[in-house]
């Protein structure tokens, strides 16, 4: 189980999951960010990782399967604020190419 917060903003959708986004926890962040997506389907989707301490392999993979359902819906998805670890990890498997994170939720909402 996640917990997560979310923030509907006039220019986009926040997303903040808080502790670990690991195998036990993807499927369910990835079926409630594509909720977001399907309320809004043309909408962009900030997720904020500030509040994540640890993302392995079946994370990202939702990472990567939510920003496909939000360009498919004629979207996008952008992550923000990414902890140092989220980061290395982001790097080493070359998705900050892919998933470009931003310093802060402003920056993802406006670039």
């Amino acid at each position: 189980m996640i917990d997560l917060d979310i923030d509907v903003r006039d220019n986009g959708r926040v997303v903040r999951p808080h502790g670990r986004l690991t195998m036990v926890s993807a499927r369910e962040f990835r079926e409630r960010v594509n909720e977001e997506i399907s309320a809004a389907p043309d909408a962009l989707v900030v997720v904020d990782l500030s509040d994540l301490q640890f993302i392995d392999s079946s994370g990202l993979g939702a990472l990567v399967a939510c920003l496909k359902s939000a360009r498919q819906a004629g979207g996008d998805l952008r992550l923000a604020a990414p902890t140092e670890q989220i980061t290395m990890v982001l790097g080493l498997t070359n998705l900050d190419r892919v998933l470009r994170p931003r310093a802060t939720v402003e920056e993802a909402l406006v670039d």
